[in-house]
């Protein structure tokens, strides 16, 4: 989920050093992914400090880029080797180049939330009113889901575009009914009584999901580099199971940002559940068997068209390889 943005007059700079400073994502033995600042994708960072990379023989660099347009242009262009992400994002993605999720790295289970003023008990008393959303974000995605599930659409809110940080301030500040955000806003709401959480993402599972997505030439060259990474994800995920306080001080410093204090990106992952390998399998399938993704492609399928006013028909083939998913 990205919790940041790069100002659009700083993006042809960055894209420059994002260019200049990155391996080409072809390489034997190396794999570049690109993220944004997220607890979920702590686990990354957590078998790469423990070696579970590199005992396997693969150098795994985690690139900070704070926007997926960003990102994605540069796996588009060969220079990283595939980007962590939830799923209805990079769907959109998947018309203009090749590449396929080939892990599972976490869901959201309450980090997600609306939160709503006084007087407002469902989510159809939201008819008619300003609701604080990113629009084109998982927030958007995540708000069609619930809308959809309760008979209603977007058209049916006043939408004020804003970043999750940005809604949960005007919401907190008066300036709007309802915001849709994540934490640690959630929280915050809460113990200061200054509002309440309508729903949350565990009411939801499954449907905020991450997962790591490689260009197809990447996959297909390196193939050795892609079972490494997965039995290395599973390892960390083991570990953060049996030892959480050293994985989440690990996390910590890998992920940085606003989770940089342990306590922080501890409290952050109370809202995730991390993929170990059952869930995993039970998400993306394994071995060519569907699994419970489909109805995540599905539905980020309609909410693309929906929202970006074009058709979108991206298969589970085109955008999920499971070979990977069970060690062999």
């Amino acid at each position: 989920m990205i919790k940041s943005f790069v100002s659009h007059c700083m993006r042809p700079m960055v894209l420059t050093a994002i260019a200049a400073g990155m391996a080409s994502g072809a390489q034997a033995g190396t794999l570049t992914i690109g993220h944004t600042t997220w607890v979920g994708y702590g686990t990354l960072y957590l078998a790469k400090d423990l070696g579970y990379f590199k005992e396997k023989g693969l150098t795994v660099e985690l690139p900070t880029i704070e926007e997926a347009s960003m990102y994605m242009a540069a796996q588009a262009s060969g220079k990283l080797s595939g980007s962590a992400s939830t799923l209805d994002e990079i769907l959109k993605y998947r018309p203009q180049f090749c590449f396929k999720a080939v892990a599972a790295l976490d869901e959201s289970h309450g980090g997600d939330g609306v939160l709503v003023s006084k007087g407002i008990n469902s989510l159809q008393d939201l008819k008619g009113k300003e609701v604080a959303v990113n629009e084109g974000s998982v927030s958007q995605f995540w708000l069609s889901y619930l809308l959809k599930n309760a008979g209603m659409k977007m058209s049916d809110l006043t939408i004020q575009n804003m970043t999750a940080d940005d809604a949960a301030t005007a919401f907190i500040a008066g300036r709007v009914p309802a915001a849709v955000t994540w934490e640690p806003h959630l929280s915050a709401v809460r113990d200061k009584q200054q509002g309440k959480v309508l729903v949350d993402s565990s009411t939801t599972p499954g449907v905020i999901v991450d997962v790591v997505a490689l260009s197809c030439d990447v996959i297909e060259k390196q193939p050795d580099d892609v079972k490494a990474l997965v039995a290395g994800l599973y390892k960390a995920v083991q570990y953060t199971q049996d030892h959480p306080d050293e994985a989440y001080a690990t996390m910590a410093k890998g992920v940085g940002g606003y989770l940089a204090d342990p306590v922080e990106l501890a409290a952050a992952a109370k809202g995730v559940r991390f993929y170990d390998q059952a869930m995993s399998e039970k998400l993306l399938g394994s071995n060519g068997s569907t699994g419970d993704a489909a109805t995540v492609i599905k539905l980020a399928n309609e909410t693309a068209t929906e929202l970006q006013g074009k058709p979108f028909n991206v298969s589970y083939a085109d955008l999920v390889d499971n070979r990977f998913v069970t060690p062999k």
